[in-house]
């Protein structure tokens, strides 16, 4: 992983972009490799949009991408697609753990919602969350309780 200086990062990239680098942690950590046919398809989309990401974050030093190779993250590309990945398994705990929302709805609205939540609130969730396993949801009664009042809200 290549070290890359800082003036030459960008720091605020669209949440298309954010998913396409925690996509290639992602293929990295799953398959030892990413390649452009790997992200199109746990993206699902072409092949060419993955080729025009994949040059934006190379030139910003995101990613290293040699033509028709494999895609790596820069230290700083993986920093960011560690952030991202940090905030989605936080969220997707808190409303599936938590507020007992599906987990296939909970993964899909963390997706969408990691991209727009500060580190300190995301912070905050994750205290919250441990914060009332402890203290409360030990209890299978406070469970049954909480479920009973997220559904008709009343105790």
């Amino acid at each position: 992983m290549k070290k890359l200086k800082k003036n030459k990062c960008i720091r605020d990239l669209s949440a298309s972009l954010e998913d396409y680098l925690e996509t290639i942690a992602t293929l990295k950590k799953i398959k030892k490799y990413a390649r452009i046919v790997d992200i199109a398809k746990y993206l699902n989309v072409k092949n060419s949009s993955v080729n025009v990401a994949v040059n934006f974050l190379t030139k910003n030093g995101l990613t290293i991408h040699e033509k028709y190779g494999y895609v790596d993250l820069t230290y700083e590309g993986l920093k960011i697609a560690s952030r991202v990945q940090k905030k989605h398994d936080v969220l997707s705990n808190f409303l599936n753990k938590l507020l007992f929302v599906k987990n296939e709805i909970a993964i899909k609205e963390a997706c969408e919602i990691e991209h727009v939540i500060s580190s300190m609130t995301i912070h905050r969730f994750e205290r919250l969350y441990k914060f009332l396993k402890m203290c409360f949801l030990k209890d299978d009664k406070n469970i049954t309780s909480l479920k009973k009042y997220l559904k008709i809200g009343k105790m």
